[in-house]
């Protein structure tokens, strides 16, 4: 039988994403499948890490693609991200956690461009009056990928339904990021 590389990377990131120093026995156990298969599989626990972040970061990437979050209302591009981007919020989890990872040249590389874009979308927002002014644009992305990293926990302990997830993530931040009128 083949072992699918995606399906041992999401059972890995399940498992390292709470336990970062986990065995690679833990990890194997997890997948369903060998140690020794999990070793043909990757080299080693750096290369599995390494691998796991690639993952995450190439999803994030697809994610504000689809969500066209360069494109039109902010408001409504954020929107359009929360609903793409929650389904992998574990992968997100496990990139807010995973300090190895940034030692690597190539994953900070993607991790810039993709954050970058993320704070292109606040910049923009700010600048439609969408999104509060007083709160950097930088500041808005790291507090979004961190809830969306909460979300991600979440969900895997069982304290939120993953059905649930999209609005919980949206209300949440929107309720602190948008812009209101001040009263008179």
């Amino acid at each position: 039988m083949a072992t699918d590389r995606d399906s041992v990377l999401e059972a890995a990131v399940g498992v390292l994403s709470r336990r970062p120093t986990a065995h690679l026995d833990e990890i194997a156990r997890a997948a369903g499948i060998s140690r020794a298969t999990l070793h043909r599989l990757f080299p080693g626990r750096d290369a599995l890490i390494r691998e796991v972040g690639m993952l995450g970061l190439q999803r994030l990437g697809a994610a504000l693609d689809s969500a066209a979050v360069d494109e039109g209302d902010a408001h409504a591009a954020l929107r359009r991200l929360v609903d793409t981007i929650v389904p992998d919020a574990m992968l997100c989890a496990y990139l807010t956690g995973e300090s190895q990872l940034y030692d690597d040249d190539e994953v900070n590389g993607l991790w810039e461009a993709q954050i970058a874009r993320l704070h292109a979308l606040f910049l923009r927002g700010q600048q439609q009056g969408v999104f509060r002014i007083e709160l950097s644009a930088a500041w808005l992305s790291e507090a979004f990928f961190d809830l969306l990293a909460g979300i991600g926990w979440a969900i895997q302990d069982g304290r939120l339904a993953p059905r649930d997830a999209a609005f919980s993530l949206a209300e949440l931040f929107l309720g602190g990021a948008l812009r209101t009128p001040r009263p008179a």
